[in-house]
């Protein structure tokens, strides 16, 4: 499974293929589905373009990408874009709109009170466990670990050279602490996304691709778009299961048994 992850926290005004504002991101959504991507990972944006979890930012998001994809839509909860962790749970708890999971960073203040806010509310969490944080072992001995969507396995390294083995460390660290038998999805950022991309595809993973991740392909020449970046990612993890990847055999955290799209039996939040 392919997830798109559209815009992140890039500055739009540094590349031109950054979407912000709902049509564009409904634009950009549609295009990256169709060339292949199964899951949406989305930043909500201000008008001014500031991230915000608000619902008067939310909700046209979810809605314009909605209307034209038919494939779970997922959002942020990062602590930037409200350093408040009880006005973080709070905004979850005021969405008239829910998407199909959001993401929690494990290593920010607040994680456990915005994740149970989460899944109070039927959303899928998607536990994001960052390579130089605490937070596999944070994690690990969370009450709510069993019940979150699927771990986001996070290499922040953005180092072409060294990511992959940075990537290793991370997957030893959840295998070590443990992951409580979640899906696994693997993914790296700028340098290191294409390396780390491909590592997923040997390991059997699922992993994600998008301008919030890198703006450059595989070649390293600029992408165009989101869909651009899809395309090129299952061009790879092609070109690697035809070479003979292998399944990641260590624990229970290289498990991606969360069935079609790796959502396993989350039903579509609205």
């Amino acid at each position: 499974m392919v997830q798109v992850c559209l815009n992140g926290s890039r500055n739009a005004a540094g590349s031109g293929v950054v979407p912000t504002v709902p049509a564009e991101l409904a634009d950009a959504a549609g295009k990256a589905v169709a060339a292949g991507a199964r899951d949406i990972h989305v930043h909500p944006r201000s008008p001014c373009g500031r991230e915000s979890l608000a619902p008067g930012v939310l909700t046209p998001v979810l809605e314009a990408v909605r209307a034209v994809v038919d494939v779970p839509v997922g959002v942020t909860t990062v602590a930037w874009a409200e350093p408040a962790p009880e006005r973080r749970a709070a905004w979850v708890r005021a969405w008239p709109v829910l998407p199909d999971h959001a993401s929690v960073n494990w290593h920010e203040p607040g994680a456990e009170a915005v994740a149970a806010a989460l899944l109070e509310r039927g959303v899928g969490v998607e536990a994001g466990i960052w390579s130089g944080t605490d937070g596999a072992e944070r994690f690990a001995a969370s009450p709510l670990g069993p019940r979150v969507l699927r771990v986001l396995a996070e290499v922040m390294d953005p180092c072409a050279g060294s990511a992959r083995e940075t990537a290793h460390g991370l997957l030893r660290a959840l295998d070590a602490y443990g992951a409580h038998g979640r899906p696994v999805l693997l993914h790296g950022e700028d340098g290191g996304a294409w390396p780390v991309l491909r590592l997923a595809g040997e390991l059997g993973l699922a992993t994600r691709i998008g301008v919030e991740d890198t703006l450059l392909l595989p070649d390293g020449s600029p992408a165009a778009s989101n869909a651009e970046l899809v395309r090129a990612a299952l061009r790879e993890l092609a070109r690697g299961a035809s070479e003979g990847g292998r399944p990641w055999g260590c624990g229970t955290a290289g498990r991606n048994d969360a069935g079609p799209g790796g959502r396993g039996t989350l039903p579509r939040g609205r």
